[in-house]
């Protein structure tokens, strides 16, 4: 499908400059760089914020509808966001709407599923959960997947919750006075941040 096995991944920051002209040339040089290979544009809908005359995003999009147009057998563009903030980019414009015609829905992951990144995540940052405190991530995780809205985290929220696990055994262990390899690499039930993430009790 792509004459070379290259993808270029951007977000708003990366196509639009600051001043009136640039962004342009800046939106023009990340095509020409994904020329022959993918230009991946994360949280795409951030390009159409507002009407304003100060807001560049819709320069962007005009220079990429004109290149997709003008490039057509040799770039391809995905964009990505969440669907309500991409449905009202993509009816935005004529154009976006004729030019991206592929959708692909990815459903948010399941209590178990986000039990098994986390576990993944402790597992190759060399620690050891014990199994009180994998039942208490089990809790925490149906209990914000229950709660979830339209921009729910799934691994983001993961990463997230394991940081603040990782800093609360940290603190722990650093009131142990004889400390051993087995403590500094056991996550216990006391480490599972549910008190920051839920209400539970």
């Amino acid at each position: 499908v792509i004459k070379e096995n290259k993808i270029i991944e951007v977000d708003r920051s990366g196509l639009i400059a600051a001043y009136v002209g640039q962004t342009a040339l800046k939106t023009d040089e990340i095509i020409n760089n994904s020329l022959n290979g993918i230009l991946f544009i994360d949280e795409a809908y951030t390009l159409k914020r507002s009407d304003s005359s100060n807001d560049y995003g819709q320069e962007a999009i005009d220079i990429l509808l004109k290149r997709m147009e003008d490039y057509r057998d040799q770039l391809i563009i995905i964009v990505a966001g969440y669907k309500k903030e991409m449905e009202n980019f993509i009816e935005s414009n004529p154009g976006l709407k004729s030019r991206f015609n592929k959708y692909f829905d990815f459903v948010d992951y399941k209590p178990e599923e986000l039990v098994k990144i986390y576990e993944k995540l402790t597992g190759s940052s060399g620690f050891v959960i014990e199994e009180e405190a994998l039942t208490k991530v089990s809790e925490l995780f149906s209990a914000l997947h229950s709660k979830k809205n339209d921009r729910f985290g799934n691994a983001r929220l993961v990463r997230n919750v394991f940081e603040k696990t990782f800093q609360r055994q940290a603190n722990r262990t650093s009131e142990v006075e004889i400390i051993t390899k087995e403590i500094l690499i056991t996550i216990k039930a006391e480490d599972i941040p549910l008190s920051e993430f839920t209400t539970l009790n």
